[in-house]
């Protein structure tokens, strides 16, 4: 099976996948003001054929319910960090696990950093690696001061935690984030170094 190419329309309108039809239009509006061509200063026709093209499938609930099944299929395959789901030794792949949790919750708190949480089951899904498995990972984090319970019984990545992704350069490698609006393997929530 080849790699799907895959805009990420969520990215591409700064929009968390959870959002509501009202807030789609109301973004995409604002985003539209600033990039469409006839505005002077900050007009991009490429950025503005993407938001135009994103809106058009995130505003049609039967264009966004097939847009949602590729996106959670390609997402969870480029988040994929183990190809084997069995408990390691390996102190790199405690290394890459750890990273992994930190990258996915240091993506998620810069997508919604209101609700920044991400529950077991999603990491689980995302990381290819089942609960049981998760668990000395998640002490870990929790004991470093890098993650936290939040309210709704997720997680979420602390300061300290931000400071580690962005200090370490923790993310993972690019081919393992989603692509940009360019569709390259790098997503903005990658730091600039």
């Amino acid at each position: 099976m080849g790699k799907e190419s895959l805009n990420d329309y969520y990215e591409a309108l700064q929009l968390s996948p959870n959002a509501d039809s009202e807030t789609i239009e109301r973004v995409f509006r604002m985003l539209a003001k600033r990039y469409h061509p006839d505005n002077d200063q900050t007009g991009n026709a490429d950025k503005f054929s993407l938001l135009t093209e994103a809106y058009r499938i995130l505003s049609d609930p039967e264009k966004r319910a097939a847009y949602d099944v590729r996106y959670d299929r390609t997402r969870t395959r480029r988040w994929q960090v183990f190809e084997e789901v069995s408990p390691s030794e390996d102190i790199d792949d405690d290394r890459r696990m750890q990273e992994g949790v930190l990258s996915l919750l240091y993506i998620t708190r810069r997508r919604d950093a209101v609700n920044p949480g991400m529950g077991i089951f999603e990491l689980e899904r995302l990381l290819g690696c089942p609960e049981k498995h998760l668990e000395f990972h998640i002490w870990y984090l929790k004991e470093k001061g890098w993650i936290y319970r939040t309210d709704g019984g997720g997680f979420a990545i602390t300061a300290s935690g931000v400071d580690a992704v962005t200090e370490n350069d923790v993310l993972l490698r690019k081919d393992r984030l989603l692509p940009d609006a360019n569709g390259s393997g790098t997503s903005s929530e990658k730091s600039d170094k």
